[in-house]
């Protein structure tokens, strides 16, 4: 089979693809037949050691994949050969053929195609339990999105929309704020690129203050970080829930005076550790999730395509922060 390999630390250019073997599935595992792989901001991190989870190398990068069950280790009994499916990985999906931990493998419904479940779990796992979990969204409440094109973004327009509260998305250009207007958002904002001075900074709190109205934002979902994080949360309306979702801006310094004047929670998101420390929790999300996207009330936006040949490309684009949506490898 062939493989894309993180070899040694750096960017995007640092990756070869490479024949190895093919794998075999151990005890609880299964082994997949990979048809597409969603790029994620970790995979960037992951490829420079700048993630929490760092893989002994080499390693392929790619935390989620779609795929067929090509054979089933001992012990596995509710999945079968021929399946389709979703893998959760955490790394190695940017790859022919993947054992993955039974635990971690999702049917798929006959009607969602592979790039689309490529597209899927990792962002709509994050933002489902961000808006539900973490921050208690509420019909009627405003919803702000920073990052609203991204795919993540995204999936938090979709899923407060669907969960009825009134959501203004906010992104770096229109044509991102059009893009998620059309995918469900009240209303957007246009921000202008950063770091910004002080009078910067009070500018584009003004702008998040204007978009939201007078009551503020009751939840704001941070996928973007830097200077835009305290602008936002100057948005925020009284016991309003800040979401820490990623940083691609840069890790933010927030004055907690804030905090004590808006009467307000930062509230982190770690979808991951939530996977493991709760797994009926989590299989109950999915469960909501699969629902949802065959109801047709979301859907993942593939704007990007490419080859497995290309996939340090892929990577670059998303890290680029050009990206709409989601990026997806494929394997054919």
């Amino acid at each position: 089979m062939k493989a894309v390999l993180s070899k040694s630390v750096g960017g995007p250019e640092t990756l070869a693809v490479e024949d190895r073997p093919d794998p075999a599935p151990g005890a609880g595992e299964v082994l997949l037949s990979v048809k597409a792989c969603g790029v994620n901001y970790p995979d960037v991190l992951m490829i420079q050691d700048l993630y929490q989870f760092k893989p002994e190398r080499p390693f392929s990068p790619g935390g989620e994949v779609s795929g067929v069950v090509e054979a089933l280790g001992e012990g596995v009994t509710h999945l079968k050969v021929g399946q389709r499916v979703i893998g959760s990985t955490g790394w190695g999906g940017m790859a022919e053929k993947l054992n993955v931990a039974a635990a971690r493998v999702i049917p798929i419904p006959d009607q969602m195609p592979f790039d689309e479940a490529a597209a899927f779990i990792m962002t709509y796992g994050t933002s489902h339990y961000a808006l539900k979990q973490r921050a208690a969204l509420k019909p009627g409440e405003t919803l702000l999105v920073l990052g609203a094109a991204g795919g993540v973004g995204l999936a938090a327009v979709e899923l407060g929309k669907a969960a009825g509260a009134r959501v203004i998305a906010a992104a770096s250009t229109q044509e991102k704020v059009d893009l998620a207007i059309r995918h469900g958002a009240d209303a957007g904002v246009v921000y202008p690129a950063g770091p910004f001075d002080k009078d910067g900074a009070k500018a584009l709190a003004g702008l998040f203050k204007e978009a939201c109205g007078p009551d503020g934002a009751d939840v704001i979902y941070d996928a973007v970080g830097g200077d835009y994080a305290e602008a936002a949360l100057r948005s925020i309306a009284w016991e309003g829930r800040f979401l820490v979702i990623g940083f691609p801006a840069g890790i933010p310094k927030i004055p907690l005076n804030l905090t004590l004047l808006k009467g307000c929670q930062i509230v982190g998101v770690f979808w991951g550790a939530f996977t493991a420390r709760d797994p009926k929790a989590n299989q109950e999300n999915i469960r909501e999730l699969m629902e949802l996207y065959v109801a047709g009330k979301i859907r993942p936006h593939v704007s990007e395509r490419f080859p497995l040949a290309k996939a340090g490309d892929a990577i670059a684009w998303l890290g680029s922060r050009k990206a709409m949506g989601k990026v997806v490898v494929t394997m054919d």
